[in-house]
Order: structure tokens, then sequence, then C-alpha cells
């Protein structure tokens, strides 16, 4: 007996260490962990910086603390709330465009300046901080209706409401940072509380707290399942754009005019067209990098063009001054990207409009680059300002939408102008090198289907092309030359080439040999203006443009009156 006492002792011993080891290894697999998570990770912020909850998610962006403030910078506030809030650098302003005023902070201060009256805030709406804006939350929601609320490490933001399924908790636990027994706490939450489910698995539900943490409950602890009807915020009223439209459709003619004496053809050219109620002269043109003009308009031209029934809306280009002095190109950007020069553009173009008593201006803006793209949107909204207060239709020519020219922003000129122009033509242009229509059914199909995209339909315009391109191919060599519709019938006979019905561009094809020279001409017709006319009745679009009225024909005229009288 002596003898097995000491193996009974250490096998006791052993049974005991067993156990033990067992113990821990059972609390350690089945126990919860009390590790605590660390929220500057999770939240992934540092410094001044808090985490913004968008509705339900964690956005990349961070805010800023300032002053007790909390600010997002401007790209954020552009992608995520209000993309109308406009920056001027250079010029240390942050610019808010409405339909009748323009609200100007300077970056740093605390008044607001409309219609040069300042007014306190009491915080700095907006600074700047490296390459950076930022803009006051407060700020942003006196434009945007905004839920702001604020914690010490994030800031939950909703724009956009609807339900939510809330649950309570049926007695004090942790919400991890994911689903399981080990995971780090974020946060304690005691019985009765109420969290938002956003997403049951099998176990656990991901979960939302009152104070915006997201992490994860198990399914047990949840009961008195609701769904909850969220109170959208109205604060803010989205104002309205008025307009200035005519009556019925548009039926527009470009008056291309390079200089004074061009005004004495106005009644030749008017005399040519039938249906046509707006004319449109190309009067103004950037003359320098400061926001001047050149301008051939003149009030007898006017005058004559109301008598006639007609209404006058004066283009203003970037491009023809530079081409008809043979001088360096406007910096448009220049000109867009500062606050000052665009208001002494915008009150030079609405003084001499109104001074030559016009009806409209139209912008015809063809060199902005993708860099100016969000100063010309700043141009056009304090244009359309200028514009509403005095009357004035605005129209804004544009090219056919493509991803590449997204940047001319159709969006916010559908909202803000009175129409939009879509040139529907240069598919295959002058000196491009490419053998092509100029205007195909599709490409203007196309044009209009995808500016609809952006723009309300009682506020599209389609110019169409009173002109072809007749393409001469010799070797490798690609040259061309423009054949106006009043000219094609003759070219036609002159060259005595037959044309051919193409079903796919809807127009007239022909090709001939004159030695080693090969011709092409997609021929615009009245069978093509036809089709495009039935295109744009049938999408019920605002009206019909030309360019230009000079190279009609009394047969494409009679279409057009017929069209805008349909």
């Amino acid at each position: 007996m002596k003898k097995l006492i000491p193996f009974l002792v250490a096998l006791f011993l052993i049974l005991l260490i067993g156990g033990v080891t067992v113990g821990k290894y059972l609390q350690e697999k089945y126990s919860y962990s009390k590790e605590r998570a660390d929220l500057e990770a999770y939240f992934q912020v540092q410094g001044d910086e808090l985490a913004i909850i968008l509705q339900d998610e964690m956005l990349p962006e961070k805010a800023l603390l300032r002053d007790e403030r909390v600010y997002f910078d401007l790209d954020t506030v552009h992608k995520y709330f209000n993309d109308v809030f406009y920056a001027d650098v250079s010029e240390g302003l942050l610019l808010y465009t409405t339909p009748t005023q323009i609200r100007k902070t300077a970056l740093g201060s605390t008044a607001e300046e409309v219609d040069g009256v300042s007014g306190e805030l009491g915080y700095v709406a907006a600074f700047s901080q490296g390459e950076q804006i930022y803009v006051a939350a407060d700020y942003v929601s006196r434009y945007t209706n905004l839920s702001l609320e604020y914690f010490p490490l994030h800031v939950q933001v909703y724009n956009q409401w609807g339900s939510r399924q809330e649950a309570a908790l049926t007695k004090d636990s942790a919400v991890r940072e994911r689903g399981g027994i080990k995971s780090p706490i974020l946060c304690d939450v005691a019985r009765g509380d109420r969290v938002e489910i956003l997403e049951r698995m099998e176990t656990w539900s991901k979960v939302k707290t009152e104070d915006a943490y997201i992490g994860y409950v198990e399914n047990k602890l949840l009961t008195e399942e609701t769904r909850v009807e969220e109170t959208p915020v109205t604060s803010y009223a989205e104002p309205e754009y008025t307009t200035v439209p005519r009556e019925g459709k548009v039926s527009l003619g470009f008056h291309s005019i390079a200089g004074i004496a061009g005004n004495d053809t106005l009644d030749a050219m008017a005399a040519g067209t039938m249906g046509m109620n707006v004319i449109a002269p190309t009067w103004f043109s950037l003359s320098d990098d400061e926001g001047d003009f050149e301008s051939f308009g003149a009030v007898s031209y006017v005058e004559r063009a109301h008598g006639l029934g007609l209404e006058v809306w004066g283009v203003v280009d970037d491009f023809n001054y530079s081409l008809n002095h043979n001088t360096q190109a406007v910096d448009v950007y220049r000109v867009l990207s500062s606050t000052a020069r665009r208001t002494r553009l915008v009150e030079g173009l609405t003084q001499e409009a109104l001074g030559l008593g016009l009806d409209g201006i139209n912008v015809d803006f063809e060199h902005v680059s993708v860099d100016s793209g969000e100063h010309f949107a700043q141009f056009i909204r304090e244009l359309s300002v200028a514009c509403r207060k005095n009357g004035l239709v605005l129209s804004i020519d544009n090219y056919v939408p493509f991803g590449y020219n997204e940047y001319y922003r159709r969006d916010v000129q559908g909202k803000v102008a009175d129409y939009v122009i879509i040139m529907g033509y240069d598919e295959h242009w002058h000196g491009s090198g490419s053998p092509g229509s100029v205007a195909s059914i599709g490409y203007v199909s196309s044009g209009i289907d995808k500016t609809l995209e952006q723009v309300p339909k009682e506020k599209v315009i389609n110019a169409i092309p009173f002109y072809s391109i007749v393409w001469k191919t010799e070797g490798a060599n690609v040259t061309d030359e423009y054949l106006t519709l009043a000219n094609t019938a003759g070219f036609l006979e002159r060259i005595g080439a037959e044309a051919v019905w193409d079903e796919e561009t809807a127009q007239s094809y022909v090709d001939w040999q004159d030695g080693s020279v090969h011709y092409q001409l997609w021929a615009e017709t009245e069978e093509s203006i036809a089709v495009k006319l039935n295109v744009m009745r049938a999408k019920e679009i605002a009206g019909v443009a030309v360019w230009q009225i000079s190279f009609g024909t009394p047969a494409a005229w009679e279409l057009i009156s017929a069209y805008v009288n349909s």
C-alpha cells in the first residue's frame, strides 16, 4: 500500500493538471473575450480626424474637427452631399449659387456676403489646409438637407431617409468588431438599448448602435424587432430654377457674322427661311484672358429681326476672335477659373444684351478643357442668375455626348439653363482625316438619347447640319471640303455620279474616282433632314436649330416649318 500511494499521488496530480489544462482550454474557447478594440484603428482616424458614417456605411474619407466644429473637405461635399459649392482658391472664396443669388464667403471668414450685404455666421464657413478646402458641416447643411450627429471619433450623417429594422437587447452585452465571441469589443450596450439591424447571419447580426458604432451582436440577444419609419430632414427647401421658355417648338437659325457688315445680310438671309422663330447671330467672341469680348451687335439688326417676328439670341463663343484676327487662342481656363474674370464676362454680356434689346444669350464655348469643366459649370450658373433676373433666355451649345466630354456638365446646364442645344454634327469633321458621315441618323439619335438622360426633353434642341463634307483620298493622304445643302444637287449633277440611299446613315452616299483620287460623300439632303426631324418629333424634344441659315434650300425650310408646326 505504501508503494501504491506515490503512484496514486502522481496520477492525481496528472489528472489535476490535465483537468486544469482542459478547463483553461474550454474556458478560452467558449468564454467571451474582454479585449477592447483600438477605436482609433477601427475608425482609421488620427489627430483631429473624424470618421464619417453616411447612412449605414463608414466612408473612406475623413472629416476634421476644428474649433469644436466638424468640417468636410470639398471633394467629399461634392461627391456625397452637394456639388454646387465652388471654391476659388486664388481669390480665397467659397461660392454657392442659387437661382437668383451668388452667395460668397472668404476662406477663413465667419461672414457670408449676399448681393453685397454681409451677414455673420458665427463660425468659419470654410478654410484651406494644404491643397484642400474644408467646409463646415453646419454651412453645408444650410443648403442641403442633412442630419448630423457628432461623437468623439466619428460623425453620423444622413441625407437619405426611408425605413429601418430595429431590435432591442435582452441583456447587457457588447457590440463586437466582427462576428464571434473572441472578436474585440467596440462598445457596450445595455439591456433595452435599441440597435439597427443591418445584416442578419446565422448566429450573429451586423448592427448599428444609437451612437453609430457598426459591429456585431449575437442573434439570441435581439428581441422586439420592428420596422421604423425614418423622419427626413426638410429644413432646406430646394429653390425653383425658373426658365424663360418660348411657347411651342423652337426653330433656331444660326447666322454666321464675321464683322459689322454681316448685319446687313439679315433681310436676305431671313427671306430664304421658313418656320424660323429665333435667329442667333454670332456676335460676341472672347477677345482676351481677362473676360472681355468683341461685339458686332447692332440695335438696328435686333429691331429688324423683331419686325420679322424673330427673337434674337446673341451667340458668344471662345474661338472666333482669335480666328478672325489671327491671334493666339484665348486662355479659357484663365477666364473661367477666376471669379473676378467670370463676373466681368457675365456683367459685360448682360449689359450688352440688354443694351441691344436681345431676347437671349447663346453660349458656344468649344475649347473648354477637362480642367476647366468645374469652372465652366460655375460660369453657366452665374450667367443663368443674370439672365433669369433680366428675362433673357439662356441656351448652351454642346457636342454630342460622349464620356470624354462629360465635363461640360449637361446635368448642370439642364437644371439652370432654358435650353441645351446639341450640335448634332461633326461625327466626322473637317480636317479629321477620317472619311465618313457628318451626321448619321444613329449618331444624331444617340446624341439626343444621351442628352435626355441629363436634360428634360422640354429643354433639348437638336441642331442639324445644312452641309456635308466631300472627302478626297489619294494614297494615304485624306483631304476634304465643305458642301452646302444649297449646292448639293448641282454638285451631284455636275460630277455625274449616281448617289444611293444608305440605310445605315439615312443619307445619300456617292463615291467616284478621278484619276488617282477617290472621292466620297455622305450627302445631307432634304430626305436625310426629313428622317432627322421625324426622330426628333418622336422624342418630343423642344425644337430644332440649323447651322447655318445661308446653307439651306426652300424644300429643307418647308420641312423645318412642318416640324415646328406639328
